[in-house]
């Protein structure tokens, strides 16, 4: 089966999760038998073709300027590009059997691609706007980008959805009928994180805390959604009575400047570590030493920090929502505490610290759940049957 896929991100472009969700399952797919051609903008360098496998290849095409200042006009001018270098394709290297497209940034190309060639869409949705926006649509754009995302299930002809979560998420939001959701989840490579020797574990640890230091750790967008304020408040809880504990905040976003402005007016700049961009290795490392993962969203589809921290064998803390809510067990794989409890959150870390016996039993027992469930050869598995059984329902199907 020939697949095309398109997204918006593909590393070295990374803004959230989609990028390395896109990167980990296209040679997984490859290994099970699907042979895909991935299209995505070049925003940040990178080849403009790249081999990953005999039967998984990328096409980085240059977009055209941004001049509108307008992001929802820009991204329909670069969906042209996208078109047009599809349409080459399908003339150089024959047809395509499937299109998959990632989120409503890639959803004009993939509609119009979808509709010339008479060959079904399948798309996988990450997130929702109005789900961003807790529920509301603030402004045109947001108003537009919805649209653009009902089209797109619309057009489709199923609809994968990161977690239970976000399947109810797209039904409501977007009218869709139950049978066209399919939940897929993310994955994670566990062997991502056994490479640091116990010496080398110790040395990384020095560079972030002192011997007799609790390290607590939050790696992702500094985002209002993320609930990095909540974390930051759960912080300065802690530290007015245990003051030998260090946080790092890794990641960059929106809120950056104005969370460090506000941990500043504390006091707490020496406990709290606003480390901004780190490195993917570094991101990885920071798993193994730290004595704790907290992942306080208000909002999170799935949540992909969940899974690596289960992978690195670090004990997780995530409020209890969306996918974060679904991947870990409370008392179990990990803790769940209610969102936006920073008060909560402080007890769930302080448990964590306290008891350090409890918390590795119920990180052991989290990275048996990640190897069981939630590896990419697994979720490629799913997906080329999907696939498979799309194919077969488009050869039945009448398509004047």
């Amino acid at each position: 089966m020939r697949i095309l896929m398109l997204s918006w991100e593909y590393p070295p472009h990374l803004v959230g999760g989609m990028g390395a969700h896109v990167a980990e399952l296209l040679p997984a797919l490859a290994r099970h038998g699907a042979d895909v051609t991935l299209l995505a903008p070049r925003w940040k360098g990178g080849a403009e073709f790249e081999a990953l496998h005999s039967h998984a290849r990328v096409y980085r095409v240059t977009p055209p300027v941004a001049a509108l200042g307008n992001f929802f006009a820009d991204a329909h001018q670069t969906n042209l590009t996208l078109e047009h270098t599809a349409h080459e394709l399908w003339k150089q290297t024959g047809s395509f059997d499937l299109i998959h497209a990632h989120d409503w940034l890639v959803s004009f190309a993939a509609q119009a691609l979808k509709k010339i060639h008479k060959t079904p869409l399948v798309t996988t949705i990450h997130a929702t706007e109005r789900g961003r926006g807790r529920g509301e649509l603030s402004g045109e754009i947001a108003v537009a980008i919805h649209g653009a995302e009902w089209w797109l299930t619309y057009e489709a002809w199923r609809v994968i959805a990161t977690s239970r979560f976000m399947a109810d998420e797209v039904r409501d939001y977007f009218q869709l009928p139950q049978d066209k959701i399919v939940v897929i989840p993310n994955g994670v490579d566990p062997a991502r994180f056994g490479a640091l020797s116990a010496e080398e574990r110790a040395q990384l640890r020095a560079q972030w805390a002192a011997p007799h230091e609790q390290l607590v750790y939050y790696i992702g967008r500094v985002q209002q959604e993320k609930g990095v304020f909540v974390l930051a408040d759960a912080a300065r809880q802690i530290l007015a009575t245990d003051p030998f504990t260090k946080f790092i905040f890794a990641g960059t976003g929106t809120v950056l400047d104005a969370l460090r402005e506000r941990v500043a007016a504390w006091g707490l700049s020496d406990r709290i570590t606003l480390s901004g961009y780190i490195s993917d290795a570094l991101r990885d490392q920071l798993y193994q030493v730290a004595d704790v993962a907290v992942f306080p969203s208000l909002y999170e589809p799935f949540g992909i920090v969940g899974l690596e921290a289960m992978a690195a064998r670090c004990p997780v803390i995530v409020s209890d929502v969306g996918g974060l809510g679904e991947v870990v067990d409370d008392g179990v794989t990990g803790r769940k505490v209610p969102p936006d409890r920073s008060d909560l959150l402080a007890q769930a870390i302080r448990q964590s610290l306290s008891d350090r016996a409890l918390a590795l039993e119920m990180a052991a027992r989290a990275y048996a759940v990640v190897c069981q469930m939630y590896t990419w050869d697994q979720i490629a598995r799913a997906e080329v049957e999907l696939y498979r059984q799309v194919i077969e329902s488009r050869r039945d199907t009448a398509w004047h």
